[in-house]
């Protein structure tokens, strides 16, 4: 979801979207899915990866052929929004309630996990999570567990309990704050048991458990319960929020002019052990807390919901600038001793908290960084995780508001706050998260990236783990490029901004909205071209510039600006220019074309001089007749060059397949694999070299 629909989203009402005719086709595990699905796709009620939900169903026993129940619960990991089928456990209920016998009591809550895969139905390969008995234990077929801001910024009210009687007049029961596990269940389990007549109960600090006998009540109460918080808060909200208005924004353009300076540098600030990537959010929400006048205490007060600080840290760093009289410099200045400041609270945190058992220190940098009159600037490991962890700091500063709004906001003590970020079943989680890809936290520029070597390029640097920004002159084309790469990597990942690169105020902008979009860049893979062939004495000034434009000016204007972010971050890089057999070899009837690319070849060696020093890594991949899938054979070129070797234009391709000396054609995905080596740490000892990929050509042998 975009943010234009998310924005549309919060400003619409919670309506039902059941639609029963679909339900009546459905059997009970592909309706809790449709009901999760529903659930999901709202942010207003869960967030992304947030949120539970479950039903228990009749099934027949795989050995016994008898009917047994079975609950089935969203299991460990994944989103409401999204989930298939598979993405749910299966587990047997009489084996779930036999565990009850095995509960040796709180200290020892963590190992009832060990014996969730005992309770499994029919091998179901799905991990059970963490929140399965706070689902199983509530004597209900149907259970919602949702983290909707307006019901949690209830629950994080100083008077929260008072609250909840107050808004929900019985219809909702309250349990006092405790870490999601095995004795919460039991909690669950006693209160509902209590108080039968509860369509749900309030977890403080923490969300909402909603039951119903059938998918659609459960569903319409969880919608109904939300839709009167909502409702309650916009009614008692006192104005203004956050204390007031201090600073009002800066315009939409300045705002993104200055976070686009500003992330490249604390990104390479924050990523000296791990790459980290950027997201900017200056939504609505955000500029109004980060412009109001209790930003600093309501900040240093941290998250409530585990959900929210287990992707945002606790607190955020709140940065010093003052947007009435803007001084980037200033600001940057600031940096060092602000992040030093941080990391101190950070390693001081963890030492007043750790356990015996406790995990060791993690990263100390902050996760979320507010800029008064800007917005918000996340930094995680990969764009998913930064983009969503900024999500969740939305949903935090709309459950500050309205806790604040009506009541006193209560952030999570602090030793429990830890207990959570440093669970030893959260570490465990961490520790199987799968190896990082060898181009993970990478940023990469690859112009002409509509072209068949730029797409070959950009999927091959996907397929690492890398983000990709592609930029071409060609809007339509550089659209479907976007549109194809996105379906094989996902839309964080890849993003496109339609430039010409014989422009310098144009160049400027594609490294500002790479540095907007992903923090900065790593890699730059210079691709973009035409071809040209004339005689000498037909070739016309203006071909001649042309060719120089775009294959050298164009190619200088983006390895400068990209060089001068590269130098800012201090993390190194790796630029590949992506030349021609042809800038090594003469060919007779292209001199425009020829000149242009002996050009490149030449800064590439300049510039890796100058970059050495800063780890700044420069090289060159010279294709020959890479014909299929190239825009540029594609015109006017093939028949210029089938004229000059006198063959048809159906021709070419075989022509040079059989000229080279291995006698094989070269692909767009054979650059691609010569890019990557570049791009990658497997050439991470070579700068100002050439890799030709020509299938032969002794002419092109390197001296």
């Amino acid at each position: 979801m975009g943010a234009s629909s998310e924005a549309k989203q919060q400003k619409e009402a919670i309506t039902s979207r059941w639609d029963d005719q679909v339900a009546a086709s459905l059997g009970e595990p592909e309706l809790l899915l449709y009901r999760s699905n529903l659930l999901g796709s709202d942010l207003r009620i869960t967030n992304f990866g947030g949120g539970n939900t479950s039903a228990k169903v009749m099934m027949a026993d795989p050995l016994s052929g008898e009917q047994v129940e079975v609950l089935w619960v969203k299991g460990s990991g994944g989103d409401l929004g999204s989930i298939k089928l598979d993405g749910f456990s299966t587990l047997y209920m009489d084996k779930l309630n036999a565990l009850k016998n095995r509960y040796r009591g709180l200290e020892h809550e963590d190992e009832m996990v060990g014996y969730l895969p005992h309770c499994t139905f029919d091998l179901n390969p799905r991990a059970a999570s963490i929140d399965t008995p706070l689902h199983a234990y509530i004597d209900r077929k149907h259970v919602d567990h949702m983290h909707p801001d307006s019901v949690i910024a209830i629950a994080a009210c100083k008077n929260s309990k008072a609250l909840t009687q107050k808004i929900f007049e019985g219809e909702l029961g309250w349990l006092p704050w405790q870490r999601p596990g095995y004795d919460l269940g039991l909690k669950l389990e006693q209160l509902s048991k209590e108080q039968p007549q509860l369509k749900g109960i309030i977890l403080e600090g923490h969300g909402l458990f909603t039951w119903g006998d059938t998918a659609k009540s459960c569903y319409e109460t969880t919608l109904a319960i939300i839709k009167r918080a909502e409702d309650w808060l916009a009614q008692n909200i006192q104005q203004p929020v956050f204390g007031g208005q201090k600073y009002a924004p800066l315009p939409a353009q300045e705002r993104a002019a200055l976070a686009a300076r500003l992330m490249p540098l604390l990104r390479g600030k924050i990523s000296r052990t791990e790459y980290k990537l950027g997201h900017f959010d200056d939504s609505e929400a955000v500029l109004e807390f980060v412009g109001s006048a209790d930003l600093a205490p309501l900040a240093a007060l941290g998250t409530s919901c585990p959900d929210h600080f287990l992707r945002t840290k606790i607190r955020p760093l709140v940065l010093d600038f003052d947007p009435t009289a803007p001084d980037f410099e200033r600001l940057v200045a600031g940096l060092d001793q602000a992040l030093e400041d941080y990391r101190a609270d950070y390693t001081a945190y963890y030492e007043r908290c750790k356990r015996d058992t406790s995990p060791k220190v993690r990263d100390a940098n902050p996760i979320i960084y507010l800029v008064p009159g800007v917005g918000m600037l996340s930094f995680a490991k990969d764009k998913a995780t930064a983009r969503i962890a900024g999500e969740f700091y939305v949903n935090a500063i709309n459950v500050m508001r309205g806790a604040n709004g009506v009541d006193s906001y209560v952030g999570l003590p602090e030793q429990e706050a830890f207990d959570i970020e440093y669970w030893l079943l959260e570490e465990a989680k961490l520790q199987r998260s799968p190896r990082p890809k060898s181009l993970a936290g990478r940023i990469a520029l690859v112009t002409g990236g509509a072209g068949g070597i730029g797409q070959a390029v950009a999927r091959q640097l996907l397929q690492e783990g890398a983000c990709v920004m592609l930029t071409d002159i060609d809007a339509e084309a550089l659209e479907q490029a976007r549109a194809d790469l996105v379906k094989v990597a996902g839309k964080d990942t890849v993003a496109t901004v339609q430039a010409n690169i014989t422009s310098e105020e144009q160049v400027g902008s594609i490294l500002g909205a790479t540095a907007l979009r992903f923090g900065g860049v790593d890699l730059l893979v210079s691709n973009a071209g035409i071809a040209s062939a004339a005689p000498l004495d037909e070739t016309s000034l203006e071909v001649w510039k042309r060719n120089q434009d775009i294959l050298v000016t164009g190619y200088f204007l983006v390895s400068r600006n990209a060089f001068q972010v590269m130098k800012q971050q201090k993390l190194g890089g790796s630029i590949v220019f992506v030349g021609s057999k042809n800038g090594l070899v003469a060919s007779a009837g292209a001199s425009a074309y020829c000149t242009a690319k002996a050009a490149e070849l030449h800064l590439a060696r300049c510039i890796a001089l100058e970059g050495a020093e800063h780890g700044i890594r420069v090289n060159v991949v010279n294709p020959d007749a890479v014909i299929r899938g190239s825009r540029i054979w594609d015109g006017k070129w093939k028949e210029e060059r089938a004229a000059s070797n006198k063959i048809e234009a159906d021709d070419v391709e075989e022509f040079y397949r059989k000229r080279s000396m291995l006698k094989l054609s070269v692909y767009p995905e054979d650059i691609a694999e010569a890019v990557y080596f570049f791009a990658s740490s497997k050439s991470g000892k070579s700068t100002g070299n050439i890799l030709n990929v020509d299938a032969g050509n002794a002419g092109a042998f390197t001296r």
